[in-house]
């Protein structure tokens, strides 16, 4: 059982000023793993405070320094390597070795990459008859989702204090501890009192209190899109930056020299790997119609070799979802697909000797159309539909007929038409034949799936104001 009553506010672990507690539930016992105290107004404007008195000194921190706070934090997260993985595990669902071949190096990546970033980065440039300067945009309100416990936090925390940006961050409440582990770590780092904070609680009081308080300049958010849609319309009030990184519902455009084995593993793992639970997953698998009927095979073939159980059991790829809630959602969408399309493999309800926990079946429909349900709306679980098109342009017309475009993929051998595919899919990440994650590489979307970019120096960028300086002294 883990416990942590307190918010970290000011440089030290403070009590909360209310008494209320949100308990924490291991999707795969459906038992409380441990209890977080949800924040009130109070403390929230306490942790405000406190990054507002950080800000002039903080903002003025050399590159140096910041460089320094970032390297103790990652060698503060690798020495805490097991429990982190532990923890993710308990919290979230995700196997033993997806969070620690996923999750873990994700979140320790982007504060590598960000010691990379900032080594390089210019805060001054001349350019013409100007001085350009990019200045900290001020305290800044990190609010991240329960999918990847370190991924979001980890971008957001490292680009801020690249930026020398005092923060105050809302975990989710389904996923808290790695957070708290975090911030431990950070503690450790020896930032000033109030460079960062952290207080938990409910998004209706903590999340809504992040967008709309006037001494908070730029929100930072990933989640749904309609918490983006509130969040943005709260931050208008007080007229503040607001970056948001939101749903998806990812093309995997199979071209027609591909590789059918490979396509088809590379469509069951965008549905096993976090059980689907992932903003960018490629969940609409567009192939050609001469290629439908090996590829539905191949699916159905392979699939089992992705098992579906205990997160601690070895040999599992895919756990359970995070909430009875989560649950129960992909079960509706899986009901809907059942009307609108021919089931495939996978289907309604746990799979067999699973009982306990919020497990569900790694689903494939066929024969669905791009206008349906289940190929326009973010299911967010292991579920996917398969599409047929006639030819490249028709595929590139169905990848682009959706609201969202956070992601996309191309499967094929051919240079060109790989390169003419990738560069016309709208979205802001794109992957060519399951290629590596660079972590310098932007990541944000198109159209609904949000404003703004992380990662990197376009991550850094997020978190700074832009000044000119005309007529600028030269000594």
């Amino acid at each position: 059982m883990r416990n942590q009553l307190k918010h970290y506010i000011n440089g030290e672990w403070t009590e909360s000023t209310g008494s209320e507690v949100i308990e924490v539930i291991n999707p795969a016992t459906e038992e409380v793993m441990g209890k977080i105290s949800s924040g009130t107004e109070e403390d929230l404007d306490k942790a405000v405070k406190a990054a507002r008195a950080a800000f002039p000194a903080f903002s003025r921190s050399t590159k140096e320094q910041r460089i320094e706070w970032l390297e103790k934090i990652v060698q503060g997260y690798e020495a805490r390597k097991e429990e982190l993985i532990e923890v993710m595990t308990d919290e979230l669902g995700a196997p033993l070795s997806v969070s620690e071949e996923v999750h873990y190096p994700m979140g320790l990546g982007h504060f590598k990459q960000a010691i990379d970033s900032l080594s390089d980065f210019s805060f001054t440039e001349e350019r013409g008859g100007h001085t350009l300067l990019k200045e900290s945009i001020g305290v800044s309100g990190l609010i991240t989702p329960w999918n990847f416990p370190t991924n979001q936090l980890s971008t957001k925390i490292a680009s801020a204090i690249a930026a020398g940006s005092p923060v105050i961050l809302k975990p989710a409440s389904k996923t808290p501890f790695a957070a708290i582990i975090v911030a431990e770590i950070i503690d450790e780092a020896g930032l000033p009192a109030g460079a960062f904070n952290l207080v938990n609680g409910s998004g209706s009081v903590i999340g809504n209190g992040i967008s709309s308080h006037p001494d908070i300049d730029f929100v930072s958010f990933t989640g749904s899109g309609g918490v983006g849609e509130t969040i943005m319309q709260k931050a208008a009030e007080t007229k503040k930056k607001v970056a948001l990184e939101l749903g998806g519902k990812s093309p995997v455009v199979v071209l027609d020299d591909a590789n059918v084995e490979e396509a088809a593993k590379t469509a069951i793992s965008h549905i096993t790997k976090n059980t689907g639970q992932v903003c960018s997953a490629g969940t609409r698998v567009l192939i050609p119609e001469s290629m439908k009927e090996e590829f539905e095979q191949k699916v159905v073939e392979f699939l089992p070799n992705y098992p579906v159980g205990d997160p601690r059991k070895e040999g599992v790829a895919t756990g359970p979802l995070v909430s009875e809630d989560q649950w129960e959602t992909v079960q509706s969408y899986i009901e809907k697909g059942e009307n609108e399309a021919k089931l495939l493999v996978g289907g309604a309800g746990k799979p067999e000797g699973l009982p306990t926990g919020y497990y569900a079946k790694p689903t494939f429909f066929t024969d669905v159309s791009n206008d349906s349900v289940i190929a326009q709306e973010e299911i967010f679980g292991p579920v996917s539909v398969i599409i047929t098109y006639s030819d490249v342009e028709d595929a590139i017309e169905k990848a682009n007929d959706t609201k969202y475009g956070l992601a996309g993929y191309v499967v094929g051998q051919d240079p060109v038409q790989l390169s003419y595919v990738a560069s016309s899919i709208r979205a802001g990440r794109i992957v060519v034949n399951n290629a590596e994650t660079d972590f310098n590489g932007p990541f944000g979307g198109y159209k609904e799936s949000g404003i703004g970019r992380e990662w990197g120096d376009f991550g850094i960028e997020e978190y700074l104001e832009v000044k000119s300086v005309h007529g600028m002294p030269t000594s």
